[in-house]
């Protein structure tokens, strides 16, 4: 662990298992309560040093950028060990975690003038909060991180982080790598099971807390923040619909739709997880995504040319296979995939149903794997309703030969985020949310910055005649 500028080994430790081989791959430090209380210390003591400088300030956020950049290739084979993530995207994660701290420097936090006449001069600043918790998931543990400490330490704050227990040994390093550009204390990592996390929510330092991850371990961090009146920012995953439109080629649409489902094995909160087509297409459609997956090459993540590893961990790829098991019994069909192959490593093949309809679990729930239900609708308005009959709202596609009619159907869904003709586009310039069950706040973008300060508004009387 980081605490305080120091490399901490722990009093004890647990396995960390590959994927792919079942072998363990690591041993993580378990953070003890003492642990906990020294680095919210340390980040304590840190923060009114580090917001002082502005400029200080962003030269380190840079040298952060850098130092992890020149470390993406040790960081990405960690990622790759402990979560099955294919090597060159693993690399590449890390890459864009530098470039996500590179970007934030960057950013500038201008006053807001709210008023400038013969009454007087007022003006909106953004105020550090002083200590941020925060809490990431295993499926894009390196990014996801970095999506975090950037704006936080843009702001001015410090940081106490925690990994997921499933994939925590590349933040571990992450933590490393920044404890050697940036002022001691400033940012600290610790490695723990969920009841680390809980009482992260809950120490009195933090000012606020940012957390990725499900939805009732969501309610129980606000529940938790909510006591001490902490801000918080939540990301409870999705459950995306992508509607396709009857003036579509499904030929020309399925290898996007493919990809926009499929990627990083559906481990990711905004990619598609039910597609409605129209009954004419249905079937071409299906047949489309079936060749797809078919044709993707699954195997050994460290192997060149392969596109998909294994699940992450043993309760994901329980939770996949019980999915579609429960599909099955209640009539869906199996395009493709639908089974593990044989051989050790969470494997399971990219998987096309229909047959489903809403009300199905694999319909209705985010499955967060390599299962795509394909739904067929009447009419587009039986489309929006299906799409927009969820708890989640995170993001939502609409695909169409007729780019203006598929905006005046993408304005119809209820969703953070809505793309035609695409899914899973974002830029550092965006922030990202969800409406309903799938979080509170932003992350990304000024907004997101935004979500990582105080407002305070200045306020004085004239200065001269006006």
């Amino acid at each position: 662990m980081t605490i305080d500028g120091a490399a901490v080994p722990g009093d004890r430790q647990v396995e960390v298992v590959n994927p792919a081989t079942g072998a363990v791959c690591g041993l993580a430090p378990v953070c003890t309560p003492e642990h906990m209380d020294a680095a919210m210390r340390a980040a304590a003591g840190a923060w009114r040093r580090w917001s002082a400088d502005e400029t200080a300030l962003r030269e380190r956020l840079r040298a952060a950028a850098k130092a992890v950049g020149a470390a993406a290739g040790r960081i990405g084979a960690l990622v790759t060990a402990e979560m099955g993530k294919p090597l060159p995207l693993a690399v590449g994660e890390a890459y864009a975690a530098a470039a996500t701290l590179r970007h934030h420097a960057d950013l500038e936090l201008p006053p807001e003038v709210l008023q400038d006449d013969r009454r007087g001069y007022a003006e909106l600043v953004r105020r550090p909060l002083g200590v941020v918790a925060a809490v990431t998931p295993w499926n894009f543990p390196v990014a996801v991180a970095a999506a975090k400490l950037a704006p936080a330490l843009r702001a001015g704050n410090a940081v106490v982080l925690k990994p997921s227990p499933y994939a925590p040994l590349a933040t571990l390093e992450l933590g490393r790598v920044l404890a050697g550009v940036l002022p001691t204390g400033l940012v600290n990592v610790l490695s723990g099971d969920d009841a680390l996390g809980a009482a992260m929510v809950a120490h009195p330092v933090p000012a606020h807390v940012t957390f990725t991850g499900s939805v009732p371990a969501g309610r129980r961090v606000a529940a938790r923040a909510g006591g001490d009146l902490k801000r918080y920012v939540l990301e409870l995953g999705g459950n995306d619909p992508a509607v396709v439109l009857d003036d579509a080629d499904p030929d020309e649409l399925a290898e996007r739709l493919f990809w926009d489902s499929f990627a990083n094995n559906g481990q990711a909160c905004v990619l598609i997880k039910r597609l409605y087509a129209p009954r004419r297409l249905h079937a071409r459609l299906v047949d489309a995504l079936a060749d797809r997956a078919r044709a993707a090459r699954v195997g050994d993540p460290t192997t060149k040319g392969t596109q998909l590893g294994p699940l992450a961990h043993r309760r994901q790829f329980s939770r996949i296979a019980d999915l579609v098991a429960a599909a099955r019994s209640r009539g869906a069909r199996v395009a493709a995939g639908g089974a593990a192959p044989d051989g050790p490593g969470l494997y399971y093949a990219p998987t096309v149903l229909t047959g489903v309809d809403d009300g199905d679990p694999v319909v209705d729930q985010e499955q967060f794997g390599p299962v795509l239900p394909v739904v067929p609708y009447r009419d587009v308005e039986d489309a929006v309703r299906r799409a927009n009959a969820s708890s989640y709202g995170l993001g939502g596609s609409v695909w169409s030969a007729d780019p203006e009619r598929a905006w005046a159907v993408a304005d119809r869904l209820e969703c953070g985020t809505v793309w035609v003709n695409g899914h899973a586009l974002l830029g550092p310039d965006q922030p990202v949310g969800g409406m309903k069950c799938s979080g509170i706040g932003l992350e990304g973008g000024r907004l997101g910055l935004a979500e990582y300060t105080a407002a305070q508004v200045r306020r004085r009387p004239p200065t001269g005649p006006r």
